[in-house]
């Protein structure tokens, strides 16, 4: 059976706060998103499974020593709670100009075989043009499709998980069900969060715009994935399979980080800011919202 190693939890409130603040959630890839939200939830479930008999045993010992053995559990808990509150702040905050579109519906032709020679034209007639219709982006639709997916991920099989639990008897070590499924969870987890930040880098590197990635997030992230992987490094009874996925991990939160300062520097030469608006586009967009409100 294979347990995620429980580390400390980056701080995601910066995050938070910068879409918040920037009223826009532009820059994020819904990919990155989505394996981000699915790898933490299947950390959680993992250790929901690990440490089910203790959570068994909370009936029976203080609240105190209950809190302790369960620390590791919520500490994953809160790492899957601050991440998936990005999610939905991604789409709350779904940038309007990305999300909507106008379509132009094709002009109408004759039916296959009619005789256009034939056909009476009425003086002064002209073809009207076809009117504009407003529809949702390819771009928004798949950021609502991938949240479906988190979400159907996350039911399923935390329902598969709880009719296990509660059907099959607790016992140490589980019954082979439940550690063939926390296998399971703690691989495809491990695998989701190695790749997860493949897709972001990608987006960021080829948008040349920091958007709204939070540069105070990942300064934090950088030097604690750095740490956790030195500490299993020197801890007894762990080897490279233990340390290499977050070392992975921190390596590809490095060069997002170096990206995203190489892009804030070049913003800076350009003067524009981290959408691509130049200080004068954004007193525009300011004044027209005042007057539309006044």
């Amino acid at each position: 059976m294979t347990a995620m190693t429980a580390r400390p939890n980056p701080d995601q409130c910066p995050a938070h706060i910068r879409i918040i603040s920037a009223k826009s959630s532009e820059g994020f890839s819904p990919w990155y998103l989505l394996l981000g939200a699915t790898s933490s939830a299947s950390g959680l479930l993992n250790l929901l499974i690990v440490q089910w008999p203790i959570l068994q045993c909370c009936r029976v010992v203080s609240s105190g020593r209950c809190f302790a053995s369960l620390l590791g559990f919520i500490q994953v808990a809160l790492q899957w709670s601050l991440f998936t509150i990005i999610l939905v702040l991604y789409l709350i905050y779904f940038p309007a100009h990305l999300k909507y579109e106008r379509v132009l519906p094709l002009p109408s032709t004759s039916h296959y075989g009619a005789d256009e020679s034939n056909a009476p034209v009425r003086a002064g007639a002209s073809a009207a043009p076809a009117a504009a219709k407003i529809a949702t982006t390819p771009e928004w639709r798949l950021a609502v499709a991938l949240a479906w997916v988190v979400a159907l991920h996350l039911g399923l099989l935390l329902l598969l998980e709880l009719a296990l639990l509660l059907t099959l008897p607790t016992q140490t070590p589980p019954h082979p069900l439940l550690r063939y499924l926390a296998t399971f969870l703690g691989l495809s987890g491990t695998a989701l969060a190695v790749l997860q930040y493949a897709p972001q880098i990608a987006k960021t590197y080829r948008a040349r715009l920091v958007g709204a990635l939070s540069l105070g997030t990942m300064a934090i992230q950088v030097p604690g994935s750095v740490a956790f992987v030195v500490s299993l490094l020197v801890r007894e009874g762990t080897n490279w399979t233990s340390w290499l996925p977050y070392a992975v991990t921190g390596a590809m939160q490095g060069v997002l980080l170096v990206i995203c300062i190489a892009w804030r520097r070049r913003q800076a030469k350009l003067g524009i800011d981290d959408f691509g608006n130049s200080p004068a586009e954004v007193e525009n967009a300011a004044n027209e919202h005042t007057a539309l409100v006044d």
